[in-house]
């Protein structure tokens, strides 16, 4: 909410002195925040002066532009001999070149002299031009910086303040600059602040200011006028229709309400649309005007018909849904209601008989339908937020006063169709803003503050009855009046605490591993990242999967943020791949991040319940919403392209590849007590030799390894890069339980080192598990430290060479023991895979 201060000095008696900043912060302290203060004109600099064009002489250039070549007397000038230059013949005013033709001999126009400084920087000086030296500049209200309009100059009015402004005065205090304006983020619960109304009367009460208030008028009754009206919803309380007739059409919008519409944020357009835009913006009441010749028969408040269409004033022809509010007569559809009228009947440059429309419409139903035609306006946000409803015939009546007055129509009887609801009243113990904001409210200061709010107060002891405005229906259950208290009396004054802490059982054992697991992969220099939870079919297509794998079993978004990520997330890689490309786009080639969260896997179709807010759902209708929703495994996945370590000064770079991918999913099952075994596999989106599954207990819980280079070309990625993807929930099912420690041993270790020849084409992570399997509890730990390919062992042969460690618990093992140990796993070895010791 754009808020002017003139505007708001108008509505009520700031103390003389009182500055822009310290309304500001009385705004921000007891109602909204000022998010920025604009100072309208405040760039312009030096002499900006009234001027009196004495004579405009329009001259064809060669370029087929026509200039006009003017003197403007800018005040009483001297010539070289001392004289004033119009009083021994000398031509008077200065030359200026123009390029504008809205004005014309006589008119008073804004001048900027040389030594003047617009907006921008733009320093003015006397310059020669189309063959004439132009002295200065007659301005246009963009070069100004008050207004957007650079169709022609700014033409002043022949009188201000009651006098006739003279030529060499300045030409602000005319124009009304500068102008501080305040920016406001109007939160939605105080729809009634989307009003310079509303603003002022907030200020006056902090302040303890006088407030005018144009508006004030009780509810008004049902009146049969002129204009036939018919209400068929009752997402329409009230409608009031006003006739204005013998409208000049070549009435101007008077320069102070095209100042401030333009500076609360709108364009003046004609006088009927900007009154009417003034008075919404002033009063917080939508409204709109009618072409009464083009309007067939009575105005009709009702639902839309099944297939009815309406072309709107942005010239967009639109299909109506069932559940849209409209206004009609007899032709059909002729306005969206609270939300934009129709363009059959809209205002044109010879409308002289109006009917001025001001209703108050439901919010949901005005929130609803701007949001399903994209069409979001003025009249709509401020109906969704909330509208006064008394306001309705007042501020029609307002603008209709200003119309007789500005374009000398004839004002007739209006009509009121509908009633307005009364405000719901509640019951608030005197003591509980103070209960709540920790403060010390007195039982009469919170009546006085909610009086000053105009709420109804009866008082029967320490139980309050209140009654709200008719301009705050946020104010409902007691907690509302008790926010409301604390507004008045100052954020500020209000002191953090933290809430007394209760004995509680910290995190769970999954919270706990997902911590250490996470913490694990950043350590091991990984950066966490958070993307969309979204994808789209190009994604899926994008990694290569086929249709029967289980990440083409997609939950459908009924109102997603993009057309083309229509579905919630079956896997995280394509997240990251688009981190990755666009660390890529901006010159960040070395990347290893990963993401941790749920994804979406849909099941077989199923429609959950709706049960009722009146009691708790059944434990069936429970159990049929938990089957309808999909699975949702938590995974961890990551990413990695470029170089692990970076080209320096003790060695090369270390580039990125499938040994860090699984680095990541090591790290995570290490914290978690998890020992991860690999198979080689193939699976999308990895390429089919260079992708590992990762696997507890034999049973795979996801892969690792080098992407298929068309995964990394369909999603932009750079050549070779590495990912990995495992879910997080099965490593923690895994991990052992806590609260066991196992202790440590105090005997020395045993070593022997063992080298196998097996077949090429057997893992060496299956060989590892035979040894282990045959070297019993005495085994402490086997690795694998070398592999072996060549004449020594043969084709289609290698030698892997893996180091035991044997230690007891209670004991130092002897050499005889060590050696029966190694002898048994190299047993089971040559037992699976027919593996023989090299010698």
């Amino acid at each position: 909410m754009r808020v002017p201060m003139s505007w708001l000095r108008a509505m009520i008696d700031l103390p003389e002195g009182t500055t822009t900043t310290q309304v500001a912060e009385v705004i921000t302290e007891h109602t909204a925040d000022v998010e920025r203060v604009e100072s309208i004109g405040g760039e312009v600099s030096g002499p900006v002066v009234v001027g009196k064009v004495v004579s405009a002489e329009p001259k064809l250039q060669k370029n087929g532009k026509t200039i006009v070549w003017c003197r403007v007397d800018v005040g009483a000038e001297l010539n070289a001999q001392g004289h004033p230059k119009n009083a021994d013949g000398a031509e008077l005013g200065r030359g200026i070149i123009c390029g504008a033709h809205n004005f014309g001999v006589g008119d008073l126009v804004v001048v900027s002299l040389p030594g003047a400084v617009l907006p921008g920087g733009f320093e003015i000086s006397a310059r020669h031009t189309y063959g004439h030296t132009s002295d200065g500049m007659i301005c246009a209200a963009d070069e100004l910086g008050i207004g957007t309009d650079h169709t022609g100059i700014i033409v002043l009015p022949d009188t201000f303040e009651g006098r006739t402004p003279v030529p060499g005065e300045d030409a602000r205090p005319i124009l009304g600059i500068p102008e501080d304006v305040l920016e406001i983020d109007v939160t939605p619960d105080i729809g009634y602040c989307m009003s310079i109304r509303g603003i002022a009367r907030e200020v006056a009460q902090v302040l303890g200011l006088h407030f005018h208030d144009p508006y004030t008028e009780a509810p008004a009754q049902p009146v049969s006028g002129p204009v036939a009206v018919r209400i068929e919803s009752p997402a329409c309380s009230q409608f009031v229709a006003l006739p204005v007739t013998g409208l000049d059409p070549q009435a101007t919008t008077p320069g102070y309400i095209a100042d401030r519409i333009t500076r609360a944020g709108m364009r003046p357009i004609s006088l009927a649309v900007d009154v009417t835009n003034y008075v919404m913006i002033e009063s917080g009441q939508p409204l709109h005007s009618y072409d009464r010749q083009r309007v067939q028969g009575a105005l009709v408040v009702r639902k839309a018909l099944a297939g009815e269409h309406l072309r709107t004033l942005d010239d967009a022809e639109r299909e109506l849904d069932p559940d849209d509010l409209v206004i009609a007569d007899d032709s059909g559809a002729i306005g969206l209601a609270g939300v934009m009228g129709g363009a059959s009947t809209e205002m044109t440059e010879d409308s002289r008989d109006i009917i001025l429309e001001g209703a108050h419409f439901d919010g949901t139903t005005v929130a609803r339908a701007y949001r399903r035609h994209k069409l979001g306006s003025e009249a709509s946000r401020r109906f969704e937020r909330g509208v006064d409803p008394v306001c309705a015939h007042t501020a029609v009546v307002r603008a209709a006063q200003l119309l007789a007055e500005l374009g000398g129509g004839t004002v007739g009887e209006p009509t009121i169709v509908g009633d307005v609801t009364p405000m719901p009243q509640a019951r608030i113990s005197a003591d509980l803003p103070g209960r709540i904001l920790g403060l010390p409210v007195s039982r009469e200061k919170v009546i006085e503050i909610l009086q000053a709010s105009k709420v109804e107060v009866t008082a029967l002891g320490d139980s309050l009855t209140v009654i709200p405005p008719t301009w705050r229906p946020d104010l409902v259950d007691p907690y509302d009046y008790v926010e409301e208290v604390g507004r008045k009396i100052g954020f500020s004054q209000i002191e953090a605490t933290l809430p007394p802490l209760t004995a509680g059982r910290g995190l769970t054992r999954a919270q706990q591993g997902r911590r250490a697991a996470l913490h694990a992969v950043a350590d091991a220099g990984f950066v966490e990242v958070i993307s969309l939870p979204f994808i789209g079919d190009t994604d899926l297509d994008g990694l290569g999967l086929t249709g029967e794998d289980p990440r083409r079993r997609t939950v459908q978004l009924a109102n997603p943020l993009d057309d083309t990520r229509g579905y919630l997330r079956t896997t995280l890689l394509p997240g990251l791949f688009q981190a990755v490309s666009r660390n890529q786009s901006r010159s960040q080639d070395d990347v290893a991040i990963f993401e941790c969260g749920t994804v979406f896997l849909a099941g077989p179709p199923a429609r959950a319940p709706r049960p009722s807010v009146d009691h708790r759902p059944s434990e069936e209708e429970l159990a049929q919403i938990a089957a309808a929703l999909p699975d949702q495994p938590r995974m961890l996945a990551g990413v990695l392209s470029g170089n692990w370590l970076p080209d320096r000064w003790n060695g090369p770079a270390v580039r990125a590849d499938w040994t860090h991918a699984v680095l990541l999913a090591e790290s995570a099952a290490q914290a978690l007590g998890v020992r991860l075994e690999r198979r080689s596999a193939r699976q999308a989106p990895w390429h089919p030799g260079r992708c590992a599954a990762l696997m507890v207990a034999g049973q795979i819980v996801g892969y690792a390894g080098e992407l298929h280079p068309k995964v990394c070309k369909a999603f932009g990625l750079p050549a070779r890069a590495c990912a990995v993807e495992l879910s997080l929930d099965a490593l923690l099912e895994a991990a052992p339980a806590g609260g066991q420690i196992t202790p440590l041993s105090t005997f020395p270790v045993a070593k022997e080192d063992v080298a196998l020849v097996v077949d090429a084409a057997v893992p060496a992570a299956q060989v590892r598990e035979a040894l282990v399997a045959g070297g019993g509890d005495l085994l402490e730990s086997v690795e694998l430290f070398d592999v072996y390919t060549g004449e020594q062992v043969g084709p289609g042969r290698k030698s892997l060479a893996f180091s035991l460690r044997l230690r007891a618990a209670d004991r130092t093992l002897k050499d005889v023991e060590a050696a029966q140990v190694r002898d048994a796993a190299v047993a089971q070895a040559t037992a699976q895979f027919g593996a023989e010791l090299r010698s």
